[in-house]
């Protein structure tokens, strides 16, 4: 895709604000990128359309400058309204050639695979920019009805298509140096930052985790 800078996958926020309160998610996403966060999704599952609107500008405005940009988890039709640099679909949710015919080539395009031939499948359309893989461990944050792949899991979708990719799921600091080896670009990350006392702490914690010397 034309007219984007490189994607910076390497830590990535998901956003909670079940574990921030919707009054703090702003200020902690502001603290986690200080920190290392490298890329914002805004998932609100629960949230209306207005609520998630709103948020998503708030958002955009507090990342402006940063050059970390902020995707919208699924709702598609808010991408446009609210400035945001693109967003991550999963398997369920809008087709991502669709979701890549409505955002148009030059925001960024995320999806979810959980098996080698989904990797292969999304590899195959050739609208997608990068794969969001997962659970690497068992998560509490969202009922993928999955077993959790761990690193080994990870790897074998990560490897099975070109696509840049993160793993998800039960990422914390001390495992974090467990998928250096999986064939990611990145790892994302929703508890063990939202959940921090210190957000910022916590992020730069789990990128020098991330990026530490075996």
């Amino acid at each position: 895709m034309s007219g984007r800078p490189p994607l910076d996958l390497s830590i990535y926020l998901v956003t909670s604000s079940a574990h921030t309160g919707r009054d703090r998610l702003v200020s902690t996403v502001v603290a986690a990128v200080e920190g290392g966060v490298s890329i914002v999704q805004l998932r609100e599952p629960t949230a209306t359309d207005e609520v998630v609107l709103d948020l998503a500008i708030q958002l955009v405005d507090a990342l402006a400058g940063s050059d970390v940009p902020l995707l919208i988890d699924d709702r598609v039709h808010l991408v446009e309204p609210s400035g945001a640099a693109g967003v991550h679909v999963g398997q369920t949710d809008m087709p991502a050639a669709q979701a890549r015919d409505l955002i148009g080539p030059d925001r960024w395009l995320g999806l979810s695979a959980h098996t080698t031939e989904q990797a292969r499948i999304a590899e195959a359309e050739g609208v997608v920019d990068y794969l969001g893989i997962g659970p690497a461990w068992p998560t509490r944050t969202k009922d993928t009805g999955r077993d959790a792949l761990g690193p080994e899991g990870i790897r074998a979708v990560a490897t099975a298509t070109p696509l840049p990719s993160v793993a998800i799921g039960g990422i914390d600091a001390t495992r974090a140096p467990r998928l250096r080896d999986a064939g990611v670009e990145g790892i994302a990350v929703v508890t063990a930052i939202c959940s921090a006392p210190d957000p910022q702490a916590a992020a730069r914690d789990i990128r020098s985790a991330w990026e530490a010397t075996p």
